[in-house]
């Protein structure tokens, strides 16, 4: 089993910037992947980033250029660094954790609402 602990969500103006955490605990595999989903009102969850054990990363393309994925290892914590946020950029985000033999886990969700 894998907790996952997200923090960081709020209210924010057009064009401001937030940062979300995602702490992670339990049995972590060695090979695994984080990252962060959205979801808004009438839509289905979306990709915004992963990254991977190993290093790599991978964006949304509506998000590519304004958000950052980044990992603390030794906090098994997973930060997105949200910059120059728009009003469709209002969701639900959550944080994800996948396993090497395909264990999935969800958090709770954060609301992060962007005001025009």
């Amino acid at each position: 089993q894998v907790q996952l602990v997200e923090s960081g969500g709020g209210l924010v103006q057009s064009g401001g910037s937030l940062t979300l955490s995602c702490e992670a605990s339990g049995s972590m595999s060695g090979f695994y992947v984080m990252g962060w989903y959205r979801q808004s009102v009438g839509k289905q969850r979306e990709l915004v980033a992963i990254i991977y054990s190993r290093g790599p990363t991978r964006y949304a393309d509506a998000v590519a250029g304004r958000f950052t994925i980044s990992r603390e290892n030794a906090e098994n914590t997973v930060y997105l660094q949200m910059n120059s946020l728009k009003p469709e950029d209002t969701a639900v985000y959550y944080c994800n954790y996948r396993s090497g033999d395909n264990h999935e886990y969800w958090g709770q969700g954060t609301q992060v609402t962007v005001s025009s």
